[in-house]
Parts: C-alpha cells; sequence; structure tokens
C-alpha cells in the first residue's frame, strides 16, 4: 500500500510540473517546441491563422495569456496567438541581423573565438550572467554577448 501511496504522490507532481510552466505571468521568453506551429488574430480555433512557424526552437516573447492561448512576438515583431501546447520553456536565442558574431570559449571579450555564427542561427541559451550567454548550436557550443543575440533580457540572468 506504501508503494502505491509514493507513486500516487509522483504521478500528482509529475502532473502538476507542465500546469506550473504555463502559470507564468508575461512577459516571459519561450521558444516553439514544434516544427510546425500556427499564430492566430485571436485566442482560439475559430480566428484566422496568421502565420505558420516551421522552425522548431524559434524564440518568441510571451506578452499575453487567455486560457490555453498565449499572445506572442517573434524576433521581427510580429505577434499572434498561439496555443500554450505548441510552445516550449526551453531557453533558446537567434543571433540578431548584420555581421556575424563571436562564440568564444570564455564569457569574456578576450577569450578565444571558436567560431562565428551567421545572422539568424539558433542556439539554445543557458547560464547568462554579466553580459553573456553559453550557446548551443549543434554540437558546437560556447559564449556570445547578450547583444548580438534576441531571446535574452539585457541584464538577465539565466540558470
Amino acid at each position: 500500500m506504501r508503494g502505491r501511496g509514493a507513486l500516487t504522490a509522483l504521478l500528482i507532481v509529475a502532473a502538476a510540473a507542465p500546469a506550473a510552466a504555463q502559470d507564468k505571468q508575461p512577459p516571459y521568453w519561450a521558444s516553439i517546441a514544434s516544427g510546425q506551429a500556427q499564430t492566430r488574430t485571436g485566442p482560439g480555433k475559430n480566428y484566422p491563422a496568421v502565420w505558420l512557424y516551421q522552425r522548431r526552437d524559434l524564440p518568441v516573447r510571451v506578452v499575453k495569456k487567455y486560457e490555453n492561448w498565449r499572445l506572442i512576438q517573434d524576433p521581427d515583431g510580429a505577434q499572434g496567438w498561439m496555443l500554450v501546447t505548441l510552445l516550449s520553456d526551453r531557453r533558446t536565442a537567434i543571433v540578431k541581423p548584420g555581421q556575424p558574431r563571436d562564440i568564444r570559449v570564455g564569457a569574456y571579450d578576450t577569450a578565444k573565438v571558436q567560431y562565428r555564427a551567421q545572422p539568424g542561427v539558433v542556439g539554445r541559451i543557458s547560464k547568462c550572467s554579466d553580459g553573456w550567454c553559453r550557446i548551443e548550436v549543434g554540437k558546437r557550443e560556447g559564449y556570445i554577448r547578450v547583444s548580438d543575440v534576441w531571446g535574452v533580457g539585457e541584464n538577465e540572468a539565466v540558470d
């Protein structure tokens, strides 16, 4: 009987985790969880479709929520309503337009440049502080300046 109670408690905690993630208060960062995710003009399937995103991990800014819908803003500034199930809490960032950006071995300006990321490259970010983020692009990783990417706040710390 004791094992069943522990299993029930574990299942309750596991079920609460996604719900807790959906309870964040806007604005906050998220990413597109699916290879195809559509936005609409309003928070419901009866509203016309605006855009079909076909880029998993694209960072978005959640600016408003309504039931199971989130009003998102993409890197170009476009907004639309998306079902929360199409979004992920995974933190990603996209390299801003302009010149390729340096990805360094350490989080400081004099660290050796490992490679350069072209504008539009999306990577998974972690450990952001003091103006730098650790970024993973495919199997490559390093550090990029927060000012070179869209998907993290200027003074935000990410653990």
